[in-house]
This record gives structure tokens, C-alpha cells and sequence, in this order.
């Protein structure tokens, strides 16, 4: 009991120590203009996304950096979001729309849709934007004024989540919970090790060259976590990567309630843990029920300690992606209970070889 009381002490601590990283060494953005004024090729995937994309366009067309070509892929949508596009591409001719003609075998929709949007695509840098995502004025000058800085052939960002019902609540933030306390996200620029690798796929912007160069969306077409494994590759190849997390110039609503939101972070959990389930259920073991050993192996001093650490890495976390503390804090439990939800999930989906998302089945 006392070994496992400090292997779970230990793996607290090392949390906390990453937090604290991610508090004060995690870069931003900066509002500034990049030195040159190259061509932003913008690339939206789009299935069925009518109540989304002329919010995301009218935030393109709000740009303070305008040198912009905006391309959506209509992903076979049988909802109005062709014609919402259609009337845009109307009023701004740097808007156009591009419809698929089927998805082919062996790709999943959205690695093709990228893919495709890439061929068309003319800018010296492709920023792949998710059309639930709404960004502020200055977000493109920054974005391409940091990877001028940084020397980097990709910038990743997870937005500032948009949270409105409890649902949401119980869920999301687990995402950054995860990712903000096993992962400084310094060393994702800084370390040329694959292992220390994060994306997300609401918001990449490649240098095109190095796009080209390797191709992910191809590389990728059957992956469902084709952001994170992305990263993965490029570093393989010693490609310069960097990631960061939103403020107010990227926010995005992921999901619109608690069974949307398992549904979704079904689909990806465990690739924040190297694609392991095991993992991914031993760290959910260890950080819903280690104060039981805790509590057991170690006095009531070190029982505090055990506690104070806990809850100043959820604090942290919670400050670092500009969510609400007190929520956080107050939903603690539930959040970790909703995170062995997605993880049993994700666990029978790999069972069963199977998985529904936007009314397609992926095998």
C-alpha cells in the first residue's frame, strides 16, 4: 500500500510541476503584424454546418490581415450550409465553395476534406479552420507573426472553450485537464522528441511548402486523430512544431451538450495517450480514487499535501485555459466520473470496430 501510496503521491506532484510549466512558460500570442504579407489560404471542412459558418466567415471577413483566400469544402451536407457559402462567395470573390464528389474508400471525411481543400489551395500557408470556431480580428497577423518568430512549419492552437450548459461542463474542460497536466506545452517547440506532441485540429496553419513536403491529411486519410498524429510525424522529420492555447481571438463550442460531448472525446482519448486504453484508464484510476491510497499509506500531513497539489493543478489548468476556476472546481468530481465515461465508451468502440460521427460510420 505504501509503494502505491507513493508512486500516486509522485505521479501528483509531477502534475503539478507540469502545470506550473504551462503557467509560466507557455507562450501567446501577440498582437502583431508578421514582417511580410503572404498569402493565407483558409480551409474550412464543412458537414452540415449551417448554424456555424457564417459566424466563422463573417469573423474571416473581419480580418485585419486581409492578403486571404477562404475555401469551404461542403462534405456532402444535406443541410443549407452550400447555400449559406454560396451567398458569401456573392458578396467577397475571395470566398469560394467547393462540393464533394463522394468520399472515397479508405478515407475518413474530414482527412479528405482537407486534403482536397489543400489541391486548391494557393497561399504560402494553409490554416485548416474547423467551422464551429470563431476567431478575432488580429488572430491571422498573430498566428503568422509567431510562426515567423519561431522559425515553425506548423502552429496548432486548442481554443478558449465556449461552455454553456452543464453538460458541457461535466466534460470539456477534461480535455485541457488532460492534456495542461501530462504535457508542457513548451516542449512541443522545444524538444525534437515525437513523444512530445500536441495538435488540434480546429486550428492548424501550415507553411505550405512543408505541407506539401509530406502531405499529412494523405498520410493520415484513415486516422481518426489525424491533428495529433500530424504532429507526431512532422516532428518525426524533425519539423519544427509549436502549440498553444486560445484566448479570445479563438474560441470554439464544441459540443452542444453532455451526450455530444462523450460521443465526441470518445473519439480521441486515448490519443493523448499514445493511442493506449490501458493508459488512459490507469490515469483515470489514479486521479479519481488515488486519495483512497493516500489516505491509507500516509499520515493526514501528507494526505494535505496529496490534496493541496490536486487542487492547485486543477486551478492552474483551469487559469491557463481561461475557464471559469469555481466551475471547474465545483465539477470536479462529475468531470472525472464523465472522463471514465468517454474512456469505457472510446473502449467498447474499439471493441466493436466501429464508430458513428456526423451520420458516417467509422470502422
Amino acid at each position: 500500500m505504501l509503494y502505491i501510496g507513493g508512486i500516486i503521491l509522485f505521479f501528483t506532484l509531477i502534475q503539478l510541476l507540469v502545470a506550473v510549466a504551462n503557467t509560466l512558460f507557455l507562450p501567446r500570442l501577440v498582437r502583431r503584424q508578421p514582417s511580410e504579407k503572404p498569402l493565407v489560404s483558409v480551409l474550412i471542412p464543412a458537414r452540415n454546418e449551417e448554424n456555424n459558418i457564417a459566424n466563422l466567415l463573417n469573423d474571416i471577413l473581419d480580418q485585419d490581415y486581409t492578403n486571404i483566400e477562404v475555401a469551404i469544402f461542403n462534405d456532402q451536407s444535406d443541410d443549407r450550409t452550400a447555400e449559406v457559402v454560396k451567398q458569401y462567395s456573392e458578396r467577397d470573390t475571395r470566398i469560394k465553395l467547393i462540393n464533394s464528389d463522394g468520399l472515397p474508400h479508405g478515407w475518413y471525411g474530414k482527412n479528405y476534406a482537407c486534403y482536397s481543400l489543400s489541391r486548391k489551395a494557393k497561399g504560402k500557408y494553409l490554416l485548416f479552420l474547423d467551422a464551429d470556431v470563431r476567431i478575432g480580428k488580429g488572430l491571422i497577423a498573430n498566428s503568422l507573426s509567431f510562426i515567423e518568430r519561431h522559425d515553425t512549419v506548423l502552429l496548432t492552437i486548442f481554443p478558449k472553450q465556449i461552455m454553456v450548459s452543464a453538460g458541457e461542463k461535466l466534460t470539456v474542460p477534461n480535455m485541457n485537464y488532460i492534456l495542461l497536466s501530462l504535457l508542457p506545452l513548451i516542449l512541443v517547440r522545444k524538444s525534437a522528441n515525437p513523444a512530445f506532441a500536441a495538435a488540434n485540429g480546429q486550428f492548424m496553419m501550415f507553411e505550405y511548402a512543408a505541407y506539401r513536403l509530406f502531405e499529412p491529411h494523405e498520410k493520415m486519410k484513415n486516422d481518426m486523430v489525424e491533428d495529433i498524429s500530424t504532429a507526431r510525424y512532422l516532428k518525426s522529420k524533425k519539423q519544427k512544431i509549436a502549440c498553444l492555447t486560445g484566448d479570445d481571438t479563438i474560441m470554439c463550442r464544441m459540443y452542444a451538450g453532455f451526450s455530444d460531448a462523450v460521443n465526441g472525446f470518445s473519439k480521441n482519448v486515448a490519443a493523448f495517450f499514445g493511442n493506449s486504453l490501458v493508459l488512459a484508464m490507469l490515469f483515470w484510476v489514479v486521479t479519481t480514487f488515488g486519495f483512497i491510497f493516500i489516505i491509507l499509506a500516509f499520515s493526514p500531513s501528507v494526505f494535505i499535501l496529496y490534496l493541496a497539489a490536486y487542487l492547485l493543478t486543477r486551478v492552474l489548468i483551469s487559469r491557463v485555459s481561461e475557464q471559469n476556476i469555481m466551475d471547474n472546481l465545483l465539477f470536479m468530481i462529475p468531470q472525472q466520473l464523465s472522463m471514465g465515461l468517454f474512456i469505457l465508451k472510446a473502449t467498447v468502440n474499439r471493441i466493436n470496430r466501429k464508430y458513428k460521427w456526423k451520420g458516417r460510420y467509422i470502422h
